[in-house]
């Protein structure tokens, strides 16, 4: 079992730099922590977007700025973690290549209200991930609509954000299919928050 006085000196987060797997596979196996991601947090510890922004970020040893469906999974519009992390950087910023297929890093045009940091960690706001989503070609239809009105659902005023947003990018590809997207997602989300419907995806 860990000693409270070594757990209160150890981050939320932990990973193998901070205790041998051994020790973090026995203290789960104790009730004293619980996996999350490639993670472990103490049993008591909130499940909040800044816990969630944490574990993602010990796929990675440099400062990079989570989004897409990792961003979602922050926000708490997925139930669990993507397999694959998705992180960004600005536009023209000097970054070295990734090895790692655990993770997906791209540059991207963003700006700093785009950006929030939870404990110190930087994601997407739930308006810039959800515009990302929307525009997002990997993704089938279904998918994207379920995961922007998760996060449209409890934010009323994402969703005329989100659209004020498509609408001022008049050249961007695929806008069409994002406002169609977008409408999906909005009329999704009123049956979510009326609690008409359970949220979909699981992935």
């Amino acid at each position: 079992m860990l000693h409270h006085e070594v757990m209160a000196r150890l981050p939320a987060v932990l990973g193998t730099d901070d205790l041998p797997l051994a020790e973090l596979c026995a203290a789960r196996i104790d009730g004293e922590l619980f996996a999350i991601d490639e993670g472990w947090a103490p049993i008591d510890e909130p499940d909040l977007p800044s816990l969630r922004a944490a574990v993602v970020a010990l796929r990675v040893s440099r400062s990079l700025i989570i989004e897409r469906l990792s961003a979602a999974w922050v926000h708490d519009a997925l139930d669990a973690a993507p397999r694959t992390a998705q992180f960004c950087v600005p536009h023209r910023s000097r970054i070295a290549a990734i090895a790692d297929r655990r993770i997906t890093v791209r540059e991207v045009v963003l700006t700093d209200d785009e950006v929030v940091e939870l404990g110190g960690v930087r994601c997407t706001t739930p308006a810039r991930t959800a515009f990302d989503l929307l525009r997002e070609t990997s993704l089938p239809d279904a998918d994207s609509v379920d995961v922007v009105a998760r996060l449209l659902a409890p934010r009323p005023r994402l969703a005329d954000q989100v659209r004020e947003r498509l609408d001022r990018a008049q050249r961007m590809p695929h806008r069409a299919r994002a406002l169609v997207r977008l409408d999906h997602a909005v009329a999704a989300a009123a049956l979510i928050a009326a609690g008409s419907i359970q949220p979909s995806l699981t992935r």
